[in-house]
Parts: C-alpha cells; structure tokens; sequence
C-alpha cells in the first residue's frame, strides 16, 4: 500500500441559493463534510483532484468539457492542520500534516448525487449554515460559513 499524499482538496458543493451537499462518512459515527480527497500523485494539480474527488464522491462531472466545468471555482485558500491520530498509518511515517486547498462549485438546485457506497453512506442539502454546524471538520464548517462572500455571483435569468 502506498502512503497518501499530504496534499488535499475542500469542494464546498452548493446551489445558488447557497444550500450545501453535506456526505456522511462509512467510516466515522456521525461524519457529515463535504468533497475532500488527497491527491492521487504529486504531479496531479489541485484542480485536477477537485474535479476527480467530485465525480468519485458524487457522480457529478465537473470537468474540462462538462456542463458545470464553469462552476468550479478555485477560492486560492489553503488549510494547513494537523492529521487526526486515527488517520495518520494511511500517511507516511512521521508526516502529521496536511494542506487543504479550497474550491466552490456551483450547481443547479436538484442535481442528482450518486454516492460512492465505499466512502459515505447518506447526503442531504443544508442551508450554508446549517451545513456548517453539522460539520465534523472545524476547516470545513469555516468554508461553509464563508460560502456567501466565496460563491459564484448568482446567474440572472
């Protein structure tokens, strides 16, 4: 098994009225969060690793060429924060460390989510800060509450 990379993605996934996907963790009791993966190699760009951790989480493309491609939007903030203990045998011996780097996308209210059985189990949508409440991560719920001066200015029809 190879060691994680100590470098992640934050993909707060929101609609224009600023409510929030929130998943739930198979791995942890009451785990909500958002999107969040580490990189897959060091040469893969943060934006890449949203792009890929969305479609893994969530089965909502994002990518170079898809509908929403426009909507990912790199909020170019980064949290530096100690690995929990019980995650840190996945990273190599001595790192304690991890940079999260954040992204905003945008998507139509009533996106459908697939989920990916492996890594959560429920999703529900949040009012931004009811989604920051419920999240286990205190970076996360950070991201969450900023949502309003981070968001992509709504669209006018």
């Amino acid at each position: 098994m190879s060691h994680k990379i100590p470098q992640s993605v934050l993909v707060v996934i929101y609609t224009p009225a600023l409510d929030v996907l929130v998943i739930k963790r198979t791995d942890s009791g009451d785990f909500w969060q958002s999107v969040t993966g580490s990189k897959d190699a060091v040469h893969e760009t943060f934006t890449q690793t949203a792009v890929r951790e969305v479609f893994e989480e969530t089965g909502i493309d994002c990518g170079a060429g898809s509908t929403l491609a426009a909507e990912l939007l790199d909020w170019q903030l980064e949290n530096v924060y100690d690995i929990y203990p019980i995650w840190r045998h996945r990273y190599a011996p001595g790192v304690t460390r991890n940079t999260e780097h954040l992204f905003g996308l945008r998507v139509p209210a009533g996106t459908p989510v697939r989920l990916n059985p492996r890594e959560h189990t429920a999703f529900q949508w949040l009012p931004h800060r009811e989604a920051a409440e419920i999240c286990f991560s205190p970076s996360n719920a950070e991201a969450c509450l900023m949502l309003p001066r981070l968001a992509l200015p709504k669209t006018q029809p």
